[in-house]
């Protein structure tokens, strides 16, 4: 098949899919976000594949969602948007998926990349929620599966002050499982997958099931919680100012409603 913002590959048993929205520091738009779980799922059901590597650019991972597609958006439109809900379809993967992150790796991006089983950074990534910026909150599993990571006093300064984390702080944090050279982080990435890769299919499915468990344990009420919170943001004053400020490449007037 023809992609219009993905890459796909096969090295080995490994299934790589590199994100190609250049121009857009990789932003998820509709697109995008379609493809790649298109995607995952056409590696996921290969018996070939035993594990999964996502990656992006040396700039970036993804630098958030595509703000243009959402700026005008109704609560009602972002309640019926398949946009998040293309996130739920990641969980449903058996098998291991990677992330090599190098650049900036943002909001919607970052969420990508916490949906992600293990994540292998390069010393250039930076990891942030930015969307307080937009009048609005993480929307992806930001809140839930961020705080869970990091840690709440961390969370809530990313989720509420656009604090961005340094590779070594992601490190530190347990957000990533390592720090590599930018020239090797995708083969990092990739040597991993492909040690993963040579297990046991079943045994390899059932302790993610299993490590997933213990990490998801009344993780599905949070994310409900979250995307209520997030979908409602969509009628107030502030998220069509945010936006359209971004857009506008202006600093954003709060009213509070």
């Amino acid at each position: 098949m023809t992609y219009e913002t993905i890459i796909p590959e096969t090295i080995g048993r490994v299934g790589l899919i590199r994100l190609n929205r250049p121009r857009a520091l990789n932003a998820l738009n509709s697109t995008l976000l379609t493809e790649l779980m298109d995607m995952l799922e056409v590696f996921d059901a290969d018996d070939n594949i035993g594990a999964i590597l996502i990656t992006g650019s040396e700039k970036a991972f993804a630098a958030g969602a595509d703000i243009k597609q959402m700026a005008t958006a109704s609560a009602v439109e972002m309640l019926r948007s398949e946009f998040i809900p293309a996130f739920d379809r990641i969980r449903g993967i058996k098998k291991p998926i990677i992330s090599a992150v190098s650049g900036w790796c943002l909001g919607g991006g970052n969420e990508l990349a916490l949906s992600c089983d293990m994540i292998i950074a390069s010393e250039t990534a930076k990891f942030g929620q930015p969307e307080i910026n937009l009048g609005v909150i993480p929307g992806a599993g930001g809140t839930q599966r961020l705080t869970k990571a990091v840690g709440k006093a961390i969370a809530m300064e990313m989720v509420l002050n656009n604090r961005t984390l340094s590779a070594e702080e992601a490190l530190n944090y347990g957000l990533v499982n390592r720090v590599v050279p930018v020239e090797r982080c995708l083969d990092e990435a990739l040597e991993l997958a492909a040690e993963i890769a040579a297990r046991a299919p079943l045994a390899l499915q059932l302790g993610k099931e299993a490590v997933n468990h213990a990490f998801d344990s009344f993780l599905s009420e949070g994310l409900a919680g979250e995307r209520r919170a997030f979908t409602f943001l969509f009628a107030s004053d502030d998220q069509k100012e945010g936006m359209a400020a971004f857009i506008e490449k202006r600093k954003a007037e709060w009213k509070g409603n």
